[in-house]
C-alpha cells in the first residue's frame, strides 16, 4: 500500500493489481517443473486436478487468462453458426474483443441485465431459437457470477440453468470471481465457501475460474468441465497460443491461492463495506451497497460536473480508481483498513473543495 518513496498509495483500480505474498513466492520458487505442452509439468497437473476436484468436474485446463478460458469454453461448446445467450454487459460478450464471433463464427444473443445482474428467465426462454434453417442454432447459456460485484442468487442460478437444460442448451459460467460469490453466499448461509463454490459450479457444464483477481495469483485461469469438453478446449488453447511450457511456477501460485486465499476474501468484502459507508457521508455521491469486493459510485450534481478531473486528482493524492461519471473501487489482499481510510480522507478533502 505504501510506495518505495514513503508516499501513501492505495490501488483500488482492480483486484488484478495484487502482488504475490511471501508464501506464494516461496511456493513458486519450490515448484517442480516440466513441459505442460507435453502434459508433464507436475505443478500444472496438480493444479488442474485440484481445481477440478474442488468444483466437482472430471477435468480442468490451466490457461494464461480468463479471456482465453472463456474463449476455449465458447468454442468447445459451440460450432460455427451456433449461438450463445449472454448478458449485454457480460465479460465474455462485451469485454473480450468479440472472440467468439471472430475466432469461432459464433453468434452472441445478448440480453439486458436486471438490476440484480440476472437475465430474466422469460427473456432467456424467448431468445432460444426454434430448429429452423432461418436461425442460428441456440446451443449455450453463458452466465457470470459475480457480475459487477453482485452475487447471483442461488435459486436464480438453479432456475436459469434448469431452463437451459430443459431446452437442450449447454451451460457455461464465467466465474472469474466465483470464490467471491461463494464466500458471500457462505457468509449469508453460515456454510463453507468451498462447499458453496462447488454448489454453484454444479449447475454448469463448464466453469472458468480466475486466479489473478481476488485470489491474488500473478497470472492464470482454469476452465473446468467434462473430459471430452476439456479435450476440445485443449486443442483450442493450442490454436490460441496458450501452451505455456514450464508454467508450473504460475500453477503453484494458483494452487497456493486456492488453499490459502479463499477464506480471506471475506476481509475484502468487509473493507468494501467500510469504503461504501464512508463514501455515503459525502455529498454528490450515490453509493451502491457492495455485495462482495466491488464498490460503484455514481456522481451527481456539482460532483458530476467535475468528473473528468476526479480520477487524476485522486491519483495525485495516492488513490487509484477507475471510471468517469460512475467510479469503481475494488478491494483486494493488498488493501487494508488504513488504505481505505486514506482513500476516504482524500476523497472527502477533494469534495470539500
Amino acid at each position: 500500500m505504501t510506495s518505495n518513496t514513503g508516499f501513501l498509495r492505495v490501488d483500488l483500480r482492480s483486484d488484478t493489481v495484487t502482488q504475490p505474498t511471501p508464501g506464494m513466492r516461496a511456493a513458486m520458487a519450490a515448484a517442480p517443473l516440466g513441459d505442460d505442452v507435453f502434459a508433464d509439468d507436475p505443478s500444472v497437473n496438480a493444479l488442474q486436478a485440484q481445481i477440478a476436484d474442488l468444483l466437482g468436474f472430471e477435468a480442468a485446463l490451466f490457461v494464461p487468462t480468463g479471456t482465453q478460458s472463456n474463449l476455449c469454453a465458447l468454442l468447445a461448446h459451440c460450432q460455427r453458426g451456433d449461438e450463445y445467450i449472454v448478458g449485454q454487459m457480460a465479460h465474455c460478450y462485451r469485454w473480450e474483443g468479440g472472440g467468439g464471433a471472430v475466432f469461432g463464427s459464433l453468434q452472441p444473443q445478448p440480453l439486458n441485465h436486471q438490476p440484480d445482474g440476472t437475465l430474466a428467465l422469460a427473456e432467456i426462454a424467448a431468445a432460444i431459437k426454434p430448429d429452423d434453417a432461418h436461425f442460428a442454432r441456440t446451443r449455450l447459456l453463458a452466465l457470470e457470477n459475480t457480475f459487477g460485484g453482485k452475487r447471483l442468487p442461488m435459486d436464480y442460478v438453479q432456475q436459469a440453468t434448469d431452463l437451459a437444460r430443459q431446452h437442450g442448451l449447454a451451460r457455461h459460467l464465467d466465474g472469474a470471481r466465483l470464490f467471491n460469490a461463494a464466500v458471500a453466499q457462505a457468509t449469508e448461509l453460515g456454510t463453507d465457501p468451498y462447499q458453496e463454490a462447488r454448489r454453484i459450479a454444479s449447475c454448469f457444464d463448464s466453469v472458468s475460474v480466475c486466479f489473478s483477481k481476488g485470489l491474488g495469483a500473478p497470472v492464470g485461469s482454469a476452465l473446468c468441465g467434462g473430459r471430452e469438453l476439456i479435450s476440445r478446449a485443449h486443442r483450442i488453447r493450442k490454436m490460441a497460443g496458450g501452451g505455456m511450457r514450464q508454467s508450473g511456477g504460475l500453477a503453484a501460485a494458483a494452487s497456493y491461492a486456492l488453499t490459502n486465499h479463499v477464506q480471506r476474501l471475506a476481509d475484502d468484502h468487509t473493507l468494501a463495506q467500510r469504503l461504501a459507508a464512508g463514501l455515503r457521508r459525502l455529498p454528490g455521491l450515490v453509493v451502491a451497497q457492495p455485495q462482495t469486493n466491488v464498490v460503484f459510485v455514481d456522481l451527481e450534481g456539482p460532483a458530476r460536473a467535475h468528473a473528468s478531473d476526479l480520477i487524476p486528482q485522486l491519483a495525485r493524492h495516492g488513490v487509484l480508481a477507475t471510471g468517469l461519471y460512475q467510479l469503481r473501487f475494488v478491494t483486494h489482499l493488498d488493501v487494508d483498513a488504513a488504505g481505505i481510510d486514506h482513500a476516504l480522507a482524500v476523497i472527502g478533502d477533494i469534495f470539500s473543495r
